[in-house]
This record gives structure tokens, C-alpha cells and sequence, in this order.
């Protein structure tokens, strides 16, 4: 398989197991334009890999994802048809991991924020870090949580938990994502590699064909929520991309400095 081309994703291969690490610790995991482009690549290419059975997803170093790369969100406000192409990319990510019949397993060994928190909530089965924290603060940075994030949080959490933690852009604790069903296990910083290596081997262990099927069938609803929600979602984000909100959001991170919101 064309793994050798993925240069912001390091790509480790081990009986069957494929590990997807989103590498950038310097940047905590934050996604600049080449990460994007290749997570929006990288799930299609695994699904045709036949050595491949089960995908994990994580991050290098002490965060799984920060969400996007500050210079990136200024560049896609600056030149004329980056968003286009970033939104194009954001729906092949989306559905590039719900039409691949591999399951695709989080291991959230840091915060996972924004698109972060979107990569980790489209896995089939979410193991986090109790040390983690999870959310999705595109409002934070002026943005519509358009990537993903109104179609995952209601189907996980309901509708009014999902339109508080978008509107806020609140981050949870691991130990209450899993309590209220956002994601699946919180355990012990030091034991998530040990239950990530136990669920994946039981993977492997069972009629796989069997196991991959069930996973179609579960995303056939899912899907079509998708299909339903992504392009308007996307489409208002890219709207905000040029607010003054969003930019003055841009400025305020390089300036390390609370936002000042206008509503314009």
C-alpha cells in the first residue's frame, strides 16, 4: 500500500493492526494543511490495505489533537478558495471513516478539541485517557462547528447536551465524556495502551467479517445523518471562516489573549 507518501502521519504496521499517529507534539497534534490533506486520504487507503484489520487512531506525544493549526486557519481566511478545498477534504474525512468497514479504534492519550475531537467521535469504539479532556470549541475561534461535530455530539449525547458543549465550546473531562455516553472508556493514563492492545486483540480474535459487517449496518443511519447535515454544515462554516469574529479570534490566539467578540 501508498503509505510511504504520509509525512504528517506516522504509520505503524503490527499484525494486522494499523496505528495512525497524528504527529505533531510540537503543535500538540493541532491540523495544518498537509495533516489535513492526509487524514483525508488515509482511511481510504487502509480500507483497500488486505494486511490491515483493525485501525487505531492517536496522537504523538501529550495531546491527541489541539484542532487546527492557528498559521492554517489564517491562510484559509487570507487566499481566496482554501476553504473550498479544506471543506472538500473535511466530508472525505467524515466519510471516509464511516464507509470504511475496518473498525477504526480512538486511543485519546491527550485533549482532543475541535477537529480532534471529531476524529476521535467518528471511531467506532473511543478509549481516552483520564488525564484527557474532550470537546469541541469552534465557537471559540469564531467558527461554525461545521466539520463533523453537528452530526456526531446529537446522535452521542442528544440533542440539547450536544447544542450546550457546541454553543460553549466547553471542554469535559474524560471520566464525564464516557458517563454520558460521549465517548466509551476513560481509564487510567497509564493503562490505556494495555485495554486499547486488549480490545483491538479481541478484535482480531472474532469473525471479522462478521464484526465489519455489523459496523455497515450501525453506519447505514449514521450515513445518511451525514449526507443530511455535512454540506450546510460545512458551507456555514465556511461562511464564518470570514467573519470578524473569526479573525479577531485568530489575532487574539497569536496575541495570547482573550477574544474580544463583536458579533460580526
Amino acid at each position: 500500500m501508498q503509505y510511504e507518501k504520509f509525512k504528517a502521519l506516522k504509520l505503524s504496521h503490527d499484525g494486522g493492526v494499523l496505528t495512525i499517529t497524528m504527529d505533531c507534539p510540537e503543535k500538540l497534534n493541532a491540523v495544518g494543511e498537509r495533516m489535513h490533506e492526509e487524514l483525508a486520504e488515509i482511511f481510504t487507503v487502509a480500507a483497500l490495505d488486505p494486511e490491515t484489520d483493525v485501525i487505531v487512531l492517536t496522537g504523538a506525544g501529550r495531546a491527541f489533537s489541539a484542532g487546527g493549526d492557528i498559521e492554517w486557519m489564517q491562510k484559509m481566511i487570507d487566499l481566496d478558495g482554501a476553504f473550498e478545498k479544506t471543506a472538500a477534504e473535511g466530508r472525505r474525512i467524515v466519510f471516509s471513516m464511516l464507509d470504511c468497514e475496518k473498525p477504526i479504534i480512538a486511543k485519546v492519550n491527550g485533549h482532543a478539541a475541535g477537529l480532534g475531537a471529531t476524529l476521535a467521535l467518528f471511531c467506532d469504539v473511543i478509549f481516552a485517557s483520564e488525564a484527557a479532556k474532550i470537546g469541541d470549541p469552534h465557537v471559540s475561534v469564531g467558527f461554525v462547528a461545521g466539520d463533523g461535530g453537528a452530526v456526531i455530539w446529537p446522535q452521542l449525547v442528544g440533542y440539547a447536551r450536544a447544542k450546550e458543549y457546541l454553543m460553549t465550546g466547553d471542554l469535559l473531562p474524560a471520566s464525564e465524556a464516557a458517563a454520558i455516553g460521549l465517548i466509551n472508556h476513560a481509564v487510567p493514563a497509564g493503562e490505556l495502551d494495555a485495554r486499547v492492545d486488549a480490545f483491538v486483540a479481541r478484535l482480531q480474535a472474532g469473525a471479522k467479517k462478521s464484526i465489519r459487517w455489523s459496523k455497515m449496518s450501525v453506519n447505514i443511519g449514521l450515513k445518511q445523518m451525514a449526507h443530511a447535515i455535512m454540506d450546510t454544515s460545512l458551507s456555514l462554516e465556511a461562511l464564518s471562516n470570514k467573519t470578524s469574529d473569526h479573525q479577531e479570534a485568530v489575532n487574539a490566539f497569536r496575541e495570547k489573549r482573550p477574544p474580544v467578540f463583536t458579533g460580526r
